[in-house]
C-alpha cells in the first residue's frame, strides 16, 4: 500500500523530533498537537502542521470504536487464554458494532 502524501494523526503524547522526523521521512505528514512539556520559550523553528478537524475527525471515528468495545464485557476483562478464541469474539463485536452502526 502506498502511504506517500498521507497524513498521520496521532495524540500529543507522541510529539517528539524523532517521530516527526520518521513519518516525514516515509514521504507522509505528521498531524500532531504541539506539547510545550515545561517549554519556557517557544522554539524558533518552523510551523508544525495540526489541523484540528482531521484531529477531531480521528477522534470521532476511532477512539468511539474502541468506546464501544469496551461495551463488550468479555473482551474488556479478556477471560480467554487462548488469543483465537479472544480475536474470534472480537471480530464477532466488531460485526455486531457495524451491524448496529448500519442497519
Amino acid at each position: 500500500m502506498d502511504l506517500q502524501g498521507a497524513i498521520v494523526s496521532l495524540d500529543g503524547v507522541y510529539d517528539c523530533r524523532a517521530n516527526r522526523k520518521a513519518i516525514f521521512n516515509r514521504g507522509m505528514f505528521p498531524c500532531i498537537p504541539e506539547m510545550p512539556r515545561g517549554r519556557k520559550s517557544s522554539k524558533r523553528c518552523r510551523k508544525r502542521c495540526f489541523d484540528p478537524a482531521i484531529f477531531e475527525e480521528r477522534f470521532r471515528t476511532i477512539e468511539r470504536v474502541f468506546a464501544w468495545e469496551d461495551k463488550f464485557h468479555r473482551l474488556l476483562l479478556r477471560f480467554e487464554r487462548v488469543s483465537d478464541m479472544h480475536y474470534a469474539f472480537k471480530t464477532l463485536a466488531y460485526t455486531m458494532i457495524n451491524l448496529r452502526h448500519y442497519c
